[in-house]
């Protein structure tokens, strides 16, 4: 079932539960696809009156601050070997070459790449153990992680929002056009062919007759 089908059958509390909940694993450091639940939670809020859209964006920001600190707080304890560890779990996710590609960014960027990370798959996973690790100062990566959490939370939950009650009506004030567009491309489409066809036929040469046997 697709993600916006399945949330269309839950209550809104339990909307508001499920990114909060799913969003902060994902910055803890579990790799869920919490971008994929908020964006198909913001877009159903907006076919939908039951979901706040302002809730669901306050849900989303707490869980990407309260989880990032939360992994910060596990990287910091765990050092290298909660890497290697990780990286015995989730290979796929905690490779060696995600984890020095994430490192990197890190020495280049500071505090900028867990703001950054939060608009990055990759990042957003890593940043907040990785910074516990790499012994991050503490008020850095919450500046970092609270003003990335809201812009990133928020700000994906107000565009989405806007953009499917945009969607919405232009469908419905232009879908008489939509329907007449489709014939008319449908139309057109079986006459190119039907014209081809026929040029194609005209242009093939005459089958020569078949020989006729001759009588011994």
């Amino acid at each position: 079932m697709h993600v916006q089908e399945w949330l269309e059958t839950v209550p809104a509390v339990a909307v508001y539960a499920l990114v909060g909940v799913v969003i902060g694993l994902e910055s803890l450091g579990i790799p869920l696809p919490g971008e994929i639940i908020l964006v198909s939670s913001a877009l159903l809020a907006s076919q939908h009156g039951d979901i706040d859209p302002v809730i669901l964006g306050a849900c989303a920001t707490t869980g990407a601050i309260v989880g990032d600190s939360i992994g910060y707080a596990i990287g910091r304890k765990g050092g290298r070997p909660l890497l290697a560890w990780l990286g015995g779990k989730f290979p796929g996710h905690f490779s060696e070459g995600h984890i020095a590609t994430a490192e990197r960014s890190f020495e280049k960027w500071g505090m900028w790449a867990v703001f950054f990370g939060r608009f990055v798959a990759l990042l957003r996973i890593f940043a907040g153990p990785l910074a516990g690790v790499l012994r991050m100062p503490y008020w850095k990566f919450l500046i970092a992680n609270v003003f990335g959490g809201i812009l990133w939370a928020g700000g994906t939950t107000a565009v989405i929002y806007y953009v499917g009650i945009v969607a919405e009506s232009w469908l419905k004030r232009f879908s008489w056009l939509g329907l007449v567009a489709a014939v008319l491309v449908g139309v057109t489409s079986m006459l190119v062919l039907k014209r081809k066809a026929r040029k194609a036929a005209a242009q093939r040469p005459a089958a020569e007759p078949e020989p006729v046997p001759v009588a011994d």
